[in-house]
């Protein structure tokens, strides 16, 4: 029987084992997808409790305590941070198998020294080890970057956005640079609620008054050309499904008035608007080289009423199986390519059925690669980030692609303590290539394979986004 997430936890083999300790362990971190808030880092904020800084925000842990039968008022409500530490320390023996226990545990050893398992009767001792330790002045979220090693890190911004905290980090002595990424789901979304409401920030941020399809694309490439000179060479577009759906630029427009004017805009409608706009979005980012990042597959707020209490991000979106189809994805791509308007792209679905249809269509478009696939596949997501999801999408990808060229491990994360995630990846993708060597299915040639590891975990990343001009 092997120690509980020791030295070598996830690594089953003496291969593995030199991969990790001898590679992927020493790599630092390019976090390209984030949902860290820049204001703390701006701030360098000190987090008070253990609380504060691991469930504040963590919808992940939100949705397990919800599962295991915690009331709302230890999650989300009124309860102190000592009840929800407590509440969620009593959730954590019910987690076997799932990655939350041992994000939790790794997040525990890295960062508190702290090599208990967490449960009910050790959580008064570990609430407050961990508290004493967050007050030591190498604990602020500058100190968090530092001890984890991260070199740069992309937020996720609206284009609304004044980006005034990533103006301000860029001045200060942050251990880890700061690139916001362009996020414009609201501009693109004619059919949700609030939509003029949101184009009126937009036509405040960009200066341009928006009244024609052509406004709103050049408040858009306005927006896009401010973030480019404020570091920004990565978009991100949650696209719910799979899209591609064409509209004359007269249907564009009723469809514009009928968002602004808050009238019922249908599916078909919204996909066109959708479709037109990505477009014009996607052909910027190429002349700019920039990355974009499409992600598919979800339901977003699948409970209304839990939606109506707590709002969006908040535990309650689900694995969508609804309109992600290979002929779709191929006709969007085709579409951007034709009008020289495809950009580097990573694909992500959260559904895992759908990798091979991530793979094999990608692979049609990865002519004039420059040394790298300009197509990539994105790392396991979400509710597939966990030991299996990660394993299924990179044997899919072996299976498949070009895993060599690999861009690896994100956290999309809201926590400053989720960079052991990119260890846990690590420590599986090490598992994975030293199973390959023990069955005689590549030769044992630690020094390339090492380089290899090198990459997917750091390399890779930083050449494919072209962050060398950033680093130093």
């Amino acid at each position: 029987m092997k120690p509980f997430m020791d030295r070598d936890f996830l690594l089953r083999s003496e291969s593995a084992k030199t991969l990790y300790h001898e590679y992927a362990e020493k790599m630092p971190i390019i976090d390209y997808h984030c949902h860290i808030d820049p204001a703390e880092i701006a701030e360098d904020r000190h987090f008070s409790t253990i609380t504060q800084v691991w469930l504040g925000g963590d919808h992940y842990k939100w949705r397990a305590m919800r599962s295991a039968g915690v009331p709302e008022r230890c999650i989300t409500g009124e309860a102190s941070d000592e009840e929800k530490f407590h509440a969620w320390a009593a959730t954590m023996p019910k987690l076997i198998g799932n990655p939350l226990y041992h994000w939790t545990h790794l997040e525990l050893q890295r960062y508190f020294d702290i090599y208990e398992p967490l449960n009910s009767d050790s959580a008064d001792r570990i609430y407050r080890a961990c508290n004493d330790m967050l007050r030591r002045p190498e604990m602020s979220v500058h100190g968090l970057l530092k001890k984890s090693r991260v070199e740069l890190l992309c937020t996720t911004d609206d284009p609304a956005d004044d980006l005034g905290y990533h103006r301000h980090i860029a001045t200060m002595d942050c251990p880890a640079v700061v690139l916001p990424a362009f996020r414009p789901d609201k501009a693109l979304r004619p059919d949700r609620p609030g939509y003029d409401d949101y184009l009126q920030r937009l036509e405040a941020a960009s200066g341009v008054q928006i009244r024609t399809m052509d406004d709103l694309r050049q408040a858009l490439l306005d927006r896009i050309a401010f973030f480019h000179e404020n570091g920004c060479r990565v978009s991100d577009h949650g696209l719910d499904k799979c899209i591609c759906r064409t509209a004359t630029e007269q249907e564009l427009h009723a469809i514009l008035r009928k968002g602004r004017a808050g009238a019922e805009v249908t599916s078909a409608e919204a996909e066109a608007f959708q479709t037109e706009l990505l477009r014009t979005c996607a052909r910027a980012y190429r002349q700019r080289g920039w990355v974009m990042q499409l992600h598919f597959g979800c339901v977003r707020n699948a409970s209304s009423t839990m939606f109506s209490r707590l709002g969006p991000d908040t535990g309650f979106d689900a694995v969508s199986d609804d309109g992600f189809t290979a002929p779709t994805l191929a006709a969007l791509l085709d579409l951007l390519e034709k009008a020289d308007a495809l950009p580097r792209t990573v694909l992500y679905s959260l559904n895992p059925a759908d990798n091979a249809i991530l793979a094999s269509v990608m692979g049609s478009f990865q002519t004039d690669s420059e040394g790298m696939g300009r197509m990539q596949m994105g790392s396991a997501w979400w509710f597939n980030d966990h030991k299996h999801g990660m394993e299924r999408q990179l044997t899919d990808l072996m299976s498949l692609g070009v895993a060599g060229d690999f861009i690896g491990m994100l956290t999309d994360s809201r926590s400053f303590l989720s960079y052991t995630r990119h260890e846990y990846f690590r420590r599986i993708l090490c598992n994975l290539l030293g199973e390959l060597i023990e069955n005689g299915e590549y030769p044992a040639d630690m020094a390339a394979l090492g380089r290899m590891v090198e990459k997917i975990s750091y390399g890779n990343t930083r050449t494919y986004f072209g962050f060398d001009a950033f680093l130093k």
